[in-house]
Formats: structure tokens, C-alpha cells, sequence
């Protein structure tokens, strides 16, 4: 009998789950687009008993295909959007609001109160006082819902990132679990002595009970339900999902590095047993933790990549799907002189200003819809620069970049993104490496690897890009890019 993994990989548009064998090969793949909902200026919900069902229904599809493929499913990993944040009730199971995402920028004033507070949250956390992190996000939920008092009365509110959501849901309730990268994106877990800070959760008025137990990334998150989905699985694996895709592209030596192009674009470092804390505004968080063990990483956040395009796509309707990008792009000698700034949701590392909004500049009578389209798709790869420039300043200098994500099957961008970060850029095989990634780790909490070498031999390359822009032209990009971001920041 054929011998499988399974990952669920809940992500902030779409839910899927993903069939690999042993040797990595993904052998079906089942996903599920959901609702995005925008209530208010700068906020972002999504409806988790929609995120279960989507998740639930793939579940389902793969399950299904692995027994038509003769095979069983030796073990099953989670990996998710990170930071977004579920209150539920404990007796109902249900949730007493929308999933605030980590998109949402509503806690906005409150984090600039805290403020004063930050470099006593940084030594601890590794973060800063951001409404990306699910701390303030809790917060604003206690305050606004009038069920999360009552419930908090009665001990029958529950926190969790979307694991944790996942893991009750498929466990039926049994077990309320999260694991050490989601849980050091909360702004409320000490990375230091790898517990929840009682100081932190005071301030902020955030009771411990309930918050979910902190695992190893791989560990014993308990089994599936029969009656949820038909089987009693093991959970055998969770990453957030940057980490998630660090593992997938086996960063697991230090200084080894890995960027992902998903709605928003990550950069994570592997700094070994060592926590760097940046001087250039990036984030010092767990890579991952196995046997009690934390791996750091260095990570700098880009919140909008992919989100990007799906705006040209759905909001602006220059293009019918993200592939046609690649074309439009060729299709143009230069940019134009346009410039986009995509500020939708405040600006991410290393400026970190959640009132920053979106800006298009260098507009003339020559420019049409094509210069924005093709100025959507650079602007990623400027973004990517200030993170690895800020890297760069804290004396990191990273020689190659591995990437991964929907976005980098464009061979447009990718070449672009390598003659603007000035390094080799490395593309997998399996582009899937977020769900790869948390795959393996299930493989190697069952014992189907037996170290983390096995797993690198695991991963195959696809393509490397060579930076190969004149000098002076790139310098002329970057000038315009530097601009376009004053601007913005003005």
C-alpha cells in the first residue's frame, strides 16, 4: 500500500489541502477560494466557519483520492495564514465574530498608545507594536462583542490563530493546541522562555485561559474525529505558513534564506540558535522548534504581492487571471516611468507605517493600462530590495534567495526580481512549498524521516536567475522607486 501526506494549507483567499508521497510529489491537490470582506476602511474579515468549510470539503477530496489511489495517509500537517484571529465558544464550537485577518489595520490608534511600551514588547517578543499582530486584534474583539464578556464570565471563550481554529474543529473540540511560529506572532509569547508573557497579557487585559497550549512544530496535535471526516488521522505538524515554506525550501542552515510570493511576500532568514534583532526594523521570530528546541529567523513582511494583482483582476479589471501578467509585462520596453506604490492596507517592513496608502505616480499621456499592470508586478520586487537593503545594513549579506509562490511562476518577474535584489534567484521544482514544507514535518514526527538531512535531499530545482541589468538603469529604477515611496510616506 502507497504511503501518503497530507497538508492543509489555509491561506488568506483560498483553503486547500494537498496529497504528496513520501518523496515529496504532490499527487492531487483540491482548493477552495473564499470571501473576502471589507467592512470598513483599512479592515479585513473573513468568515471562519466559511474558512472550515472550504478547509473540510478539500480535506474531504483528498481523502477520497488517496483511497482511489490505493494509498494511506500516514500523517497530516497544517499550515495557515498567520496572525488572523478566532474567538470562539467553547460549548458551541461556535465563532462569536468574523476572523479579524492580518491584513486589518483597525487597531491602528490603540498600538500607537502602546508605543511606549514596544522595546520591553520587542526583547520579549521579537515584534513591534503593530496591528498586523493577533494581540490587539483579541483586544478589540473583548472590548466590541458583547458575547466575548459573557463568555468570559462563564470560562467558555477560546483564542486561536487559524491552527488552533483548525485542530478543534477537526479533533471535535477535544484538543486546543497552537505551535511555536504561530504562537510568536501573536505579540503575546515570550521567545525566550517560549511561554505565553503573563506582563504582556496583563497590560493588554487578555486572560491566559484562553489561550491555546504551545507545541513543537512537529509534535502530537491529537487525531482527526471520525465523526468529522470519516478517519482518525494523526496531526503530526503545524507552521504558520512562511515558516512553512522555510522548511519546504530547506533553509535549515543559518544564514540560508527564502522568500515567498503568495497575497503578501515574506523573507525569512534562518539565524540559527541566535535571535538578531534588526536595527533596520525586521522581525525576529521562531523559524521553527523541534524537541523543545527554537530555530530563529530573521523575517521581513511585504503585505501586499499577489493581493496586488488579484486587485488588477477583480477591483480594476485590467486582467482576467494572474497569468496573463507575465505577457504584459514583456510586452512593454520599459515601465514608462510608472510607478505603484501598493500601500492597500498600510506598508509593511522595514517602514512599518499602517497609514500608508496606496499611490500611482509618473503618470503621463504615453502611459495606459499595460504601464499599470506592468508597474503592480515590479513594484513586488522593489519591495523585496528594501528588505534585503535592510539586511543588508545589519550586516547580513545573503549571496542567493530561493523563492517560491504563485507569483514566481512568472519567468518575467522572477528574472526581474533577481536584476533588482541583485542575486542568483533559485525557483523549486514544487512551487508548493508552504504545504511541502509542513508535509515533510509530519513525515518526520511519524518517522518517515529519520533527520533533516533526509528531508533536504528532498528538494529538487527548477530554474536560477542571474541578475543581468545594466548598472545604471537599475540605479534609475530604484531612484524612481525611492521617490515614489517618500511620497507615499509624506
Amino acid at each position: 500500500m502507497k504511503k501518503f501526506l497530507v497538508a492543509i494549507d489555509q491561506g488568506t483567499t483560498s483553503s486547500r489541502t494537498i496529497l504528496f508521497d513520501v518523496k515529496g510529489n504532490i499527487r492531487f491537490k483540491s482548493q477552495l477560494e473564499f470571501k473576502q470582506y471589507f467592512p470598513k476602511n483599512g479592515w479585513v474579515e473573513h468568515d471562519p466557519m466559511e474558512i472550515w468549510n472550504t478547509t473540510l470539503k478539500t480535506l474531504k477530496n483528498v481523502i477520497k483520492k488517496a483511497s482511489d489511489l490505493n494509498g494511506k495517509i500516514i500523517s497530516l500537517g497544517i499550515t495557515n495564514q498567520r496572525e488572523t484571529t478566532i474567538l470562539w465558544n467553547k460549548k458551541t464550537g461556535k465563532p462569536i465574530y468574523n476572523a479579524i485577518v492580518w491584513q486589518d489595520r483597525r487597531t491602528q490608534k490603540y498600538c500607537e498608545k502602546l508605543k511606549k511600551y514596544e522595546k520591553n514588547f520587542r526583547k520579549k517578543t521579537g515584534l513591534f507594536i503593530d496591528p498586523y499582530f493577533s494581540a490587539t486584534k483579541i483586544k478589540w474583539i473583548l472590548n466590541n462583542v458583547k458575547q466575548a464578556k459573557e463568555l468570559l464570565k462563564s470560562n467558555n471563550l477560546l483564542f486561536g490563530t487559524v491552527d488552533s481554529y483548525l485542530i478543534w474543529k477537526l479533533t471535535n473540540g477535544k484538543m486546543h493546541l497552537t505551535e511555536a511560529t504561530n504562537a510568536s506572532r501573536t505579540m503575546l509569547f515570550n521567545i525566550n522562555n517560549n511561554k505565553w508573557d503573563k506582563e504582556i497579557l496583563k497590560k493588554l487585559k487578555i486572560p491566559l485561559n484562553i489561550l491555546p497550549k504551545v507545541q513543537n512544530s512537529a509534535d502530537n496535535f491529537g487525531l482527526t474525529d471520525k465523526k468529522i471526516i470519516g478517519k482518525e488521522i494523526p496531526i503530526s505538524a503545524v507552521l504558520g505558513d512562511q515558516q512553512a515554506a522555510a522548511v519546504g525550501q530547506t533553509c535549515f542552515e543559518r544564514g540560508s534564506i527564502k522568500s515567498t510570493y503568495g497575497t503578501g511576500a515574506f523573507v525569512i532568514m534562518n539565524t540559527g540558535s541566535k535571535k538578531i534583532f534588526s536595527k533596520n526594523k525586521l522581525l525576529t521570530t521562531i523559524c521553527y522548534r523541534l524537541h523543545g528546541k527554537n530555530t530563529f529567523a530573521l523575517e521581513g513582511s511585504i503585505f501586499i504581492a499577489g493581493a496586488g494583482i488579484q486587485w488588477l483582476r477583480d477591483k480594476i479589471k485590467l486582467i482576467n487571471n494572474a497569468y496573463e501578467t507575465e505577457n504584459i509585462a514583456r510586452s512593454k520596453k520599459n515601465n514608462d516611468g510608472v510607478y505603484i506604490v501598493p500601500a492597500f492596507s498600510g506598508i509593511g517592513a522595514p517602514y512599518w507605517r499602517s497609514d500608508a496608502r496606496g499611490l500611482i505616480t509618473g503618470l503621463t499621456r504615453n502611459s495606459d493600462w499595460k504601464s499599470l499592470v506592468r508597474a503592480v508586478v515590479e513594484s513586488v520586487a522593489y519591495q523585496s530590495y528594501d528588505l534585503f537593503y535592510s539586511m543588508n545594513k545589519d550586516g547580513l549579506k545573503p549571496n542567493a534567495l530561493k523563492v517560491d509562490g504563485g507569483m514566481v511562476a512568472n519567468n518575467w518577474f522572477s528574472q526581474f526580481l533577481s536584476d533588482i535584489i541583485n542575486l542568483k534567484v533559485t525557483r523549486p521544482k514544487i512551487l508548493e512549498t508552504t504545504a511541502l514544507g509542513v508535509a515533510l514535518f509530519a513525515g518526520y514526527q511519524a518517522g518517515e524521516f529519520k533527520s533533516l538531512t533526509q528531508i533536504k535531499n528532498i528538494w529538487k530545482k527548477d530554474r536560477i536567475f542571474y541578475p543581468k541589468l545594466n548598472k545604471s538603469l537599475r540605479n534609475n529604477l530604484l531612484q524612481g522607486w525611492k521617490l515614489a515611496i517618500r511620497k507615499t510616506l509624506a
